[in-house]
């Protein structure tokens, strides 16, 4: 018995544990931007996980909406959802997974209690992230569009899943600029 158990806590401290999982949004999600990360701004976004090199999106809004003297390609991109002005602003953004292996972290410990100045290479938390689309759009007076009290934002948010899976179907940007 006393085996097994040395052996369960054997390989329980060589265990690596997830301390943070990054959400899975491949279908996207609607939320208040800074309860999703606290750098964005306090509005509520639609949010999607972007499966594609860094700067793709950039790519597609470039090619889906050109660049004019209004805007720039980022913030406040003029559309027209329904005949009304409004303003769509994105951000890429990571988020990251934290897995703690023990055996390191434990055995760091101990070796710096009985003052022994060895310490182990491997770190105890390593990172991996997942990186997201956040959108937000605003209208003429820049009020938040994607607010639940906003008068037309279910059509703003259909707009928004439209906007999602256009850009992860579509492969060749330019042919954006024909689609009309």
């Amino acid at each position: 018995m006393k085996k097994l158990q040395f052996l369960l806590v054997a390989i329980l401290l060589q265990s690596c544990f997830p301390v943070s999982i990054p959400p899975n949004l491949e279908n996207g999600k609607w939320m208040e931007a800074q309860k999703f990360k606290r750098k964005l701004p306090n509005q509520y976004a639609y949010i999607f996980t972007d499966p594609k090199d860094a700067n793709e999106f950039y790519h597609y809004v470039s090619a889906k909406f050109p660049p004019n003297q209004e805007g720039d390609s980022e913030n406040n991109v003029p559309v027209q959802i329904d005949n009304t002005n409004y303003y769509i602003s994105f951000y890429e953004t990571e988020k990251k997974s934290r897995i703690v292996n023990l055996l390191p972290a434990i055995t760091n410990e101990v070796l710096n209690n009985k003052n022994i100045p060895i310490q182990l290479d491997e770190p105890p938390i390593t990172r991996e992230g997942t990186w997201y689309i956040v959108l937000t759009i605003t209208d003429a007076n820049f009020t938040d569009a994607l607010s639940p009290s906003y008068k037309n934002q279910k059509k703003i948010l259909e707009y928004t899943k439209m906007l999602h899976n256009e850009y992860i179907s579509t492969t060749n940007y330019n042919s954006l600029q024909f689609q009309k």
